[in-house]
């Protein structure tokens, strides 16, 4: 609670906090509206693809023409990193090997990281905590996104002595959303591609947002970060508001529909039948703790809590999350007081990738045979289930214009030749495989992912009519399992 009075003495000593920023879409694009009204914190430095449109970004968010003058603006991230003089990296391109890529040349510069892009730390985010640690930098999940505003929730509830229930955040969620493609996405926005597109709005992304993708690879960030289990069965997006919270995200023993304590989970603003949540949290997120004893039971009661019929269960919420627009606090934390504001600990979590549509996974796919990566049209499909080791998927991260390959035989070959190699310099518990059983429910499927290091890539699975899949999970070391990506 003392940034800003850290960030006043910083600016009075002329030694202002000095940010890289990667990636001017909207995330980026929130974060730089807030530059110019936070004395003491400077962007000098903006790498994007499209350099013109990162200029008009900056425009667009309200930046005098001097202040962009005084920016370095370029596509050549590695170069711009390595050379600038610079406190802090801010990632938020999107692409999970493009991220990690930039994460280890900013760690290699000793620089602190930001990573907005979940995609990449749920990928790669144990490790990449690991590796800035032992470089004396800071690794750290981006303030105003949802999985860092959960993990700070949770860390709340736990140094204050409570047990948490459950953890997560709120969506607008049909199970009929799973088919949604960037084609038709807008109109679940109630925007007009066309106004979605002057907006700087991403279709692939929101597409992601609304079909389960995100909500997924949120789950398995938060789970990484706090240590909370993922769903046995897979996310259930279960219909609730912020009074309910302590009656429904409970165990099922107590009355609630968690399986157990000490989950992640997403609530939908939509009851199945569409019809709206009284008192939604849909642009927010929760956690559910328990009260230790009959005392702190009693208090919550005193205090006007909204508990279960119990009055043992009760819930702590934010409303909202201003993404971009808190991204200072990430920022602040790891420059002036050398804390991540959620950090990944280990991989308890995934998301698998298979293929969405029956025309993707039919005869457009056998003609295609690519994966097309988060919030595409055959970006994840189901849960790991059995079935043969020719079937194991992709995780999500690793699914971005990937290849199927053509023929089982070939695939078996390529699966060997990867199963060799990672094998050559491997570590942890040596199993090699880790298998879960799960229902099919469609999309990309949070799954309980626990070996100790990164994930190799597997094989997408050959054939639409095996009952299940199982997912494997190699352990190599750190270059090799980066040089899978």
């Amino acid at each position: 609670m003392n940034l800003h009075h850290l960030l006043q003495a910083r600016h009075a000593a002329g030694k202002p906090v000095r940010v890289a920023l990667i990636g001017a879409g909207k995330f980026g694009s929130m974060f730089l509206s807030q530059v110019p009204h936070t004395p003491g914190l400077e962007v000098p430095l903006i790498i994007d693809l499209d350099r013109d449109r990162a200029r008009e970004a900056c425009r667009t968010v309200g930046w005098d023409q001097a202040r962009i003058e005084r920016t370095v603006f370029t596509d050549d991230g590695a170069r711009a990193i390595a050379g600038g003089v610079m406190d802090v990296v801010v990632e938020a391109t999107g692409n999970p090997a493009v991220g990690i890529r930039h994460a280890r040349a900013a760690i290699a510069a000793g620089k602190h990281v930001v990573m907005v892009n979940v995609e990449a730390d749920v990928l790669a985010g144990p490790l990449l905590a690991e590796e800035a640690r032992k470089a004396g930098v800071v690794y750290s999940l981006a303030y105003g996104d949802q999985p860092a505003l959960t993990a700070e929730m949770v860390d709340w509830a736990r140094a204050t002595g409570f047990r948490v229930v459950a953890a997560g955040k709120g969506t607008k969620y049909l199970p009929a959303y799973h088919d949604v493609t960037p084609e038709g996405v807008w109109g679940h926005y109630g925007l007009t591609a066309g106004e979605a597109q002057s907006a700087g709005m991403n279709p692939q992304m929101f597409n992601s947002f609304l079909d389960g993708t995100k909500s997924a690879i949120e789950m398995a960030a938060i789970a990484n970060a706090t240590g909370l289990d993922v769903p046995t069965d897979g996310l259930l997006f279960p219909p609730c508001g912020v009074d309910d919270l302590p009656h429904v995200m409970r165990p099922r023993d107590k009355g609630g529909v968690l399986e157990k304590s000490g989950v992640v989970e997403v609530v939908s603003s939509l009851e199945r039948d569409g019809r709206p949540v009284f008192r939604d949290l849909r642009w927010g997120v929760y956690v559910v703790l328990e009260a230790p004893n009959d005392y702190a039971a009693d208090c919550f009661k005193q205090y006007g809590l909204k508990t279960d019929a119990s009055g043992r269960y009760a819930a702590m919420y934010k409303p909202y999350h201003l993404i971009g627009l808190e991204l200072n606090i990430s920022v602040l934390s790891a420059a002036l007081r050398n804390e991540p504001t959620g950090q990944p600990h280990g991989f308890r979590g995934d998301v698998a990738a298979g293929s969405k549509t029956r025309s993707a996974r039919g005869r457009n796919a056998r003609r295609r045979r690519r994966l097309h990566g988060v919030g595409q049209i055959d970006a994840g499909r189901r849960q790991p289930e059995g079935g043969r080791a020719a079937d194991w998927p992709r995780p999500s991260g690793q699914a971005e214009e990937q290849r199927r390959p053509r023929r089982r035989g070939a695939l078996e070959r390529r699966r060997g030749r990867r199963q060799q190699r990672h094998h050559q310099d491997a570590q942890g518990d040596g199993s090699g495989v880790f298998r879960a059983k799960h229902k099919p429910s469609g999309l990309s499927v949070l799954i309980d992912s626990r070996a100790s290091c990164i994930r190799a890539a597997a094989a997408f699975p050959g054939s639409r009519r095996q009952s299940g899949w199982r997912y494997v999970r190699y352990v190599p070391t750190l270059g090799v399992g980066y040089a899978g990506i």
